[in-house]
């Protein structure tokens, strides 16, 4: 099958706005393969933050991009063979993946890679600029959004249940920086993609939300 009749479902949308969780359930209903690009960057970030790359240093960081080997199996991310899934989910390393996030270089590195995410039957896209970037043409976009305080509990929910201490305080400042970072960026901000259906999901679960995009995609057909 060509790659250009692929369908592709994108989900952007802000920090622990349920993207992840939405997408990846999206994707097993369908049958379709899953890429959690937010990944890309947080395991850039982890084998800088590893080898002591200068977080500051755009060409550096591209050439470690460039060359990462890693996959995703069922839930799990390997990155060069070693099980990285939570590990890249500390929070020094989603700090460090918004900044590089940043720089052009970067996120140039990292477009074939997602882009080689494609197969078929099908492919869920989740995201900053799935849906403005990387699959422009998908053949269902959507934006997930919810208000900082109800993605700053669910980060602290999730982070209580792995054993991780939190402070909520602390979380809502964090998400209100990423979001300044990621909607002000000069290269590929956060924005709901042209043609994008919104979602807001401050007031609904992810079974909820899961249905909605179902039914869109269902739709849009």
């Amino acid at each position: 099958m060509p790659t250009s009749i692929i369908p592709v479902i994108t989900i952007d949308g802000p920090t622990a706005s349920g993207k992840g969780t939405v997408a990846h359930r999206v994707a097993d209903q369908l049958g379709f393969h899953y890429l959690d690009s937010g990944a890309l960057y947080r395991l850039t970030a982890l084998s800088a933050l590893r080898r002591g790359t200068d977080l500051a240093d755009e060409h550096a960081l591209a050439k470690l991009a460039e060359h990462l080997q890693c996959s995703f199996q069922g839930g799990d991310i390997i990155l060069s063979h070693e099980n990285v899934t939570e590990a890249i989910r500390a929070e020094a390393v989603g700090n460090a993946a918004s900044k590089i996030a940043t720089f052009h270089a970067v996120r140039h590195a990292l477009l074939g890679l997602q882009l080689g995410f494609r197969k078929a039957p099908g492919l869920v896209a989740d995201g900053r600029d799935m849906g403005s970037v990387i699959f422009p043409h998908a053949a269902l976009k959507v934006f997930l959004t919810a208000s900082v305080a109800a993605r700053a509990e669910r980060r602290y929910k999730q982070l209580i249940a792995k054993g991780i201490s939190a402070n909520m305080d602390d979380l809502l400042k964090d998400l209100q920086a990423r979001d300044e970072r990621d909607t002000n960026r000069a290269v590929a901000p956060l924005v709901p993609p042209q043609g994008a259906l919104v979602l807001d999901t401050s007031e609904i679960n992810a079974e909820q939300a899961v249905a909605q995009v179902l039914a869109w995609y269902a739709a849009a057909k």
